[in-house]
């Protein structure tokens, strides 16, 4: 089948209906169409090819939604970029990418143009901005084309993994991830074409392209955008300020606001569903949140490979059955009553990876998908989420996840504590043992060292962490992810001060 995943994006809104809102700017169904296929007139101009990669670098917008959708219609990968990544970090990504073109807001050129200076790349950059800037200029004169049609398993847009455990891949999507990105929100959040969307998560991260604008502009929905970096307080502000009945947010800042009194405001706010994806979602945030609002969280799970949520939970008990349109299947050869990677197939699975072949191989098979972290085989087809594969642990003898001893303790510790990690660390005799590293909350050290020894000593011998490690802050990625492939090393940090 051939097609084009903008325009297929794009199919679905009425007319008049709104499509984006950002700040005071909103943008129409018919409005978006039209400036989608101008912008693609002006990457033709720029002299795009098709297959030509563009990184798009700037803070959410709807500028930055258009430039975005208009190369992929012109027929080129779109990759989003985190905007607010040093240019060391950048650097890398812009020399194995090989991108053709780069388009930024024009404050972040000089920075960008001197980047690619040093990298000696061909690289184009494109200047966004108001008054006379490159990108502006190009539009102004540039037509309107019909969308470049392309077979549904080409390159349409680039997604950064998240980095939690070593170095970042680039994850290529193809044009059949438009087919069916909403399927989890209309099948379980009852998504339709009057849902307004937010995601506290920005564009750059695949849980809230996927799930927010993808999804939303696939069902003719309203997806609202932020410029800013959010925090409690922001999020606060969109939501009474936007009205979303959709919000998808990440474990971390559902906690954050839990601690800071911003989680009872948003009761009555309008909100009909809250979503948790990212990272694990603790029992006891899921708790909380449900007595500060009166909305259960719906925490799912997904991957950049995967683009949206592949799998749900909508109790307390964090059991996670499969979204719509999604198959899964288990290694034959894997005993069932121990933890196993499974594998994934829908539309929105990846194709692959760039350039990583061992990577491709390990996680990618006809069509399945096969991420790095384990799962338990529980009654009714449910699977229990057990952490990554280096966080399954073989300790006296016995399997020990170091996410079950942070569900435990974190449970137990409650509001007394910010941030909790445990990981495996070599010891002196070559064994593996837990660290436990903690970040308690202002003004309880005492109150969460109290609850976390009587956690600890209620854990089974074999769960228990040999070292506690009480700490500042705990290292998070720029999706607010935890950074884990730094904690050995604080955890060696901390044994010798």
């Amino acid at each position: 089948m051939r097609m084009n995943a903008a325009q297929t994006l794009l199919q679905a809104g009425a007319s008049q209906a709104t499509a984006l809102e950002c700040g005071s700017e909103t943008l129409t169904y018919d409005a978006l169409r039209q400036r989608v296929r101008q912008a693609a007139g002006a990457w033709l101009e720029l002299g795009l090819r098709s297959g030509d990669r563009v990184i798009v670098l700037a803070p959410d917008s709807i500028d930055w939604v258009v430039a975005y959708l208009g190369v992929i219609w012109a027929g080129g990968v779109a990759i989003g970029v985190n905007p607010r990544l040093a240019m060391s970090e950048l650097a890398p990504i812009v020399s194995e990418s090989e991108v053709s073109f780069f388009w930024c807001e024009a404050q972040s050129a000089p920075l960008l143009q001197s980047l690619l200076s040093e990298l000696a790349l061909p690289t184009v950059l494109v200047a966004s901005g108001p008054g006379e800037s490159a990108w502006a200029m190009h539009l102004a004169r540039a037509p309107e084309i019909e969308p470049v049609l392309q077979d549904e398993q080409a390159p349409a847009l680039w997604i950064g993994t998240s980095g939690t455990t070593g170095v970042s891949k680039g994850v290529v999507h193809a044009q059949r991830v438009a087919l069916q990105p909403h399927s989890f929100a209309t099948g379980l959040l009852q998504l339709s074409a009057a849902d307004r969307l937010y995601a506290s998560s920005k564009l750059f991260f695949a849980y809230a392209l996927g799930n927010s604008l993808l999804a939303g502009l696939r069902a003719g929905a309203a997806v609202i955008l932020d410029r800013q970096w959010p925090d409690p307080e922001r999020v606060l502000e969109m939501v009474r300020k936007h009205r979303p009945n959709l919000f998808f947010c990440v474990p971390t800042l559902y906690s954050k606001m839990l601690q800071s009194g911003v989680a009872v405001q948003l009761r009555d706010c309008g909100i009909r569903h809250c979503v948790s994806a990212g990272e694990s979602l603790p029992a006891v945030v899921r708790k909380a949140w449900f007595e500060a609002t009166g909305l259960a969280i719906v925490s799912g799970y997904g991957t950049s490979e995967t683009m949206c949520l592949m799998l749900y939970s909508q109790d307390d008990s964090g059991l996670l059955q499969v979204s719509p349109q999604v198959q899964v299947r288990f290694d034959s050869e894997v005993d069932p009553t121990l933890p196993q990677r499974i594998w994934l197939r829908s539309s929105n699975v990846a194709g692959g990876y760039w350039k990583r072949p061992q990577a491709q191989a390990d996680g990618f098979q006809d069509g399945w998908y096969r991420p790095g972290d384990m799962f338990l085989r529980r009654s009714g087809g449910q699977l229990e989420f057990a952490g990554r594969m280096d966080d399954m642990l073989k300790i006296s003898g016995r399997w020990v996840s170091t996410l079950w001893v942070e569900q435990a303790l974190t449970s137990a510790a409650a509001e007394s504590v910010v941030q909790l990690a445990c990981v495996g660390v070599p010891t002196d005799q070559g064994l593996t043992a837990l660290s436990l590293l903690v970040v308690a909350a202002p003004q309880q050290q005492a109150l969460a060292q109290q609850r976390i020894q009587l956690a600890i000593e209620a854990l089974p011998t074999y769960r228990r962490p040999r070292w506690v490690h009480w700490v500042n802050a705990l290292p998070l990625t720029a999706t607010g992810k935890l950074q884990r492939a730094r904690l050995v090393a604080i955890h060696q940090a901390a044994l010798v001060t």
